[in-house]
């Protein structure tokens, strides 16, 4: 496995990580045994960046449990990533955004007892708070550095003046957010993690699923899916997707890989301190995944990829798109 640095803080991570949510939310019911079994394949496999949150056990700290249990063994080989930034005190009636110091201190000390570890990697800001100055969170999180409990600082969702203000107080490493062939709006922060020096983590690089080439309509999923109120599932945006998939498929049976593959290629070719963090609950969609490393796209596989997809996929990612300051 091909590895990548993330930012200029001595982050490195292989080429191809691996996200947790799906494990435990999202997409329906889950199989904890298989995700642990599905965590150590990929470990197997080269893979030793490994993404999870808060947020993804809905404060019961299951999804940070599942990962530790997993990795347990090798804990000391791999990075893990883990995130604060919501409240989640009363989730049955809603969720809200929570980055006071005093929170983030608190969802750390949690994470490290739920993943059974002594330090975290790297913690994210989850999504930004507009009630809390960034230079708090970033300050907050400086300190959690300085006492050994974190080693690197990263933004999920920030945009350039947040992503600067944070910087100036505590050097960012990484700043993660949607981007696959089918949402390409954060390319438009690269200019500033360049000039920065931030790595990029890509998360849902396959489009939440719909780039593997199994996507049913809207309403077709577990209630508790959120790929039934997913813009790009709905009827007319829909159809628009499968037909960009199966032309990518054509390309992709051409250079004798999968869709998956030429997708997860294509983010590894856009800049070298991108790293895609593709879930999935199934050790065969691991191995499928990660054999993306290996596959090389010319120019001409670039062009026409942009010929079937020039800016994205059909449909916007989030009914309510975030908006990145």
């Amino acid at each position: 496995m091909q590895h990548r640095a993330l930012g200029t803080q001595g982050l490195t991570v292989s080429a191809i990580g691996y996200g947790t949510m799906g494990l435990t939310m999202a997409y329906g019911p889950g199989d904890e045994a298989e995700g642990r079994a599905t965590i150590r394949r990929a470990r197997e496999l080269g893979v030793d960046f490994f993404d999870t949150a808060e947020l993804y056990g809905w404060g019961t700290g299951s999804n940070e449990t599942l990962l530790g249990e997993a990795v347990k063994d090798f804990r000391d080989e791999v990075v893990i990533a883990t995130k604060f930034g919501f409240d989640l005190s009363d989730v049955q009636n809603g969720f809200g955004l929570n980055s006071r110091p005093e929170n983030i201190r608190k969802v750390a000390d949690n994470s490290l007892r739920y993943l059974g570890t002594d330090h975290l990697d790297v913690l994210y800001q989850h999504r930004v708070d507009p009630d809390v100055p960034i230079e708090e969170v970033a300050g907050t999180v400086k300190e959690l550095i300085d006492a050994g409990k974190v080693k690197y600082f990263g933004l999920s969702e920030a945009g350039p003046e947040t992503i600067r203000r944070a910087h100036a107080v505590q050097p960012v490493s990484v700043l993660q957010t949607e981007y696959s062939l089918f949402e390409r709006d954060v390319e438009q922060l690269f200019p500033v993690l360049e000039e920065l020096g931030i790595g990029f983590v890509a998360y849902s690089p396959l489009g939440r699923g719909f780039i593997t080439g199994n996507a049913k309509p809207a309403g077709s999923y577990d209630e508790t899916d959120m790929r039934n109120v997913d813009p790009r599932w709905q009827s007319g945006n829909f159809e628009k997707n499968v037909a960009a998939v199966d032309r990518l498929g054509e390309l992709a049976k051409s250079k004798s890989v999968t869709v998956p593959q030429l997708a997860l290629a294509w983010i590894l070719h856009q800049k070298d301190y991108i790293v895609p963090i593709p879930g999935s609950r199934a050790r065969s969609r691991v191995e499928e995944n990660i054999g993306a490393a290996d596959v090389q796209l010319t120019d001409a596989d670039l062009a026409q990829i942009k010929e079937i997809l020039p800016t994205g996929g059909f449909g916007a990612r989030y009914a309510d798109l975030p908006e990145w300051v």
